[in-house]
């Protein structure tokens, strides 16, 4: 009895040292092991590494530094309103219109030593003056050196050197579940450090105000409030992986969803602005919706990833690849596509004349196209096989006869097209007949590239909109 007890219990001692070993020898690497027990059961055993627990002292104390406070100045413009009844109906004069400051503030991310700074478009858009405080308590006036509304983008400059940055990480890389930190300013709380985990990739948001937008949003839930916005994104090893840029709120306030541009998007922004002062973007040129089971099931498609593409532009860089409508985009280069909002993100990486190779499924095939990416505009002026003329991001066509009688005009320009610059920002619409440039008729595109090389400042265009009403827009050049 007493040797049965003893040999249980070596038995014991020596599995618990055997089982100890092993851990022992596995802790270097992460490792998952499928067990099955005797009587059929399977269960999984993770070993994770000592690399793998989340310890950010590494990544808040390298990044904090390079993460700065964003005070921004704009002005508006308020009517005032007669001080009593008596005044307004006796006509008693009062003062105009009243200008008066506003302040408002945001989080930036140093990511060159000389003093490139970038945060949100949102943060700095109608700024009069912008400071930038660094952690140290150092302030310095900001020049803007320019905007990407589309990406909700902007890059800022200040006049010093040897400053501490976040070195680029790769948002491709980050998987789902993965610890980030959240660096910024929250409601002037300074160098505020929250954690969270990576909830989802390649987020959209509703867009209520029809203006072209690229949205492929890190989600995370890292608190991020009011004041957050520009700052950083940072990994475990401290690599600026997003730009934190939203919250999803009914609150104003955080209430657990985040959302963060992510940095492959963010680079390409910042390096053209650098280089060119505004963003040369690449179009591929065709419409898409997501693959639902409609279309999976007509196409017999064994999987939902990619897009189903609807329309292809004529003359665009997906139609001049040999890209038909019908087709399901699967992949671009080796990003593969899972969702419309994957493929802006894919294609936004791209400048004009940039090649890659997109992979479709067609007639239940796999094929492979290289593309030449064009330039979201041709130069203006140019004259399409169509007779279109580009004009700043758009299409321009003297209106047929059948258009201006629709709307009992003599003569007048077509918008036929409307793409990302200059025409799009302003609010036009495809369709606006285009009467008068700078109170100057016009009847051909000649005539309005004409008239706008000869305008110093500022462009207005009146006309007709798709509608029938007239309408009104304007532009800086």
């Amino acid at each position: 009895m007493k040797r049965g007890i003893l040999i249980v219990l070596l038995s014991a001692v020596v599995g618990g040292l055997t089982a100890y070993a092993v851990v022992e020898s596995k802790t270097d690497d992460a490792q998952v092991q499928t067990v099955q027990t005797a009587d059929g059961a399977r269960f999984r055993t993770v070993n994770l590494s000592q690399d793998n627990w989340p310890d950010f002292t590494y990544a808040a104390e390298s990044a904090v530094d390079a993460v700065v406070y964003v005070k921004v100045t704009s002005t508006q413009t308020t009517q005032q309103a007669p001080s009593s009844i008596f005044d307004y109906f006796f006509g008693i004069p009062q003062s105009g219109p009243q200008q008066r400051e506003r302040v408002g503030s945001g989080s930036g991310v140093i990511i060159r030593e000389d003093g490139y700074i970038v945060t949100n478009n949102h943060v700095i858009d109608g700024a009069t003056k912008i400071e930038v405080t660094l952690n140290n308590n150092q302030t310095y006036p900001a020049t803007l050196v320019g905007t990407d509304p589309a990406t909700d983008v902007a890059l800022l400059k200040i006049d010093a050197s040897g400053l501490p940055v976040i070195p680029f990480g790769d948002s491709d890389k980050l998987r789902l579940g993965e610890w980030v930190i959240a660096i910024g300013s929250p409601y002037d709380l300074r160098s505020t450090i929250t954690a969270g985990i990576v909830s989802a990739k390649g987020r959209s948001m509703p867009n209520y105000s029809g203006e072209f937008k690229i949205e492929s949003f890190i989600q995370t839930d890292a608190a991020v409030n009011p004041g957050n916005s520009g700052g950083a994104l940072v990994d475990k090893a401290g690599n600026l992986v997003g730009i934190n840029t939203a919250i999803y709120s009914q609150t104003g306030s955080y209430a657990g969803y985040s959302f963060a541009v992510p940095v492959n998007i963010v680079k390409k922004i910042a390096y053209d602005l650098m280089d060119f002062g505004s963003v040369k973007r690449a179009l591929l040129g065709i419409t898409m919706q997501p693959i639902d089971d409609k279309i999976a099931d007509e196409l017999k498609l064994s999987s939902r990833n990619g897009v189903y593409i609807v329309e292809v532009s004529k003359s665009g860089a997906a139609d001049v690849a040999g890209i038909k409508a019908g087709d399901v985009l699967i992949a671009i280069d080796s990003t593969k596509i899972t969702t419309p909002s994957s493929v802006q993100e894919a294609v936004s990486r791209f400048s004009p004349g940039d090649k890659a190779v997109l992979t479709v499924i067609r007639d239940g095939r796999g094929k492979e196209f290289e593309v030449t990416f064009k330039g979201t505009s041709q130069e203006t002026g140019t004259v399409s096989d169509d007779g279109s003329v580009a004009f700043y991001g758009s299409s321009i066509k003297a209106a047929s006869e059948e258009t201006l009688a629709k709307y009992g005009l003599k003569s007048g320009v077509e918008i036929v097209e409307l793409g990302p610059g200059k025409l799009m920002e302003a609010g036009a619409t495809e369709g606006f007949i285009i009467q008068y440039v700078n109170d100057h008729p016009v009847k051909t595109p000649q005539d309005v590239i004409d008239i706008v090389k000869k305008s110093k400042r500022a462009v207005f265009v009146e006309g007709i909109t798709p509608a029938g009403r007239t309408g009104y827009f304007g532009f800086g050049i």
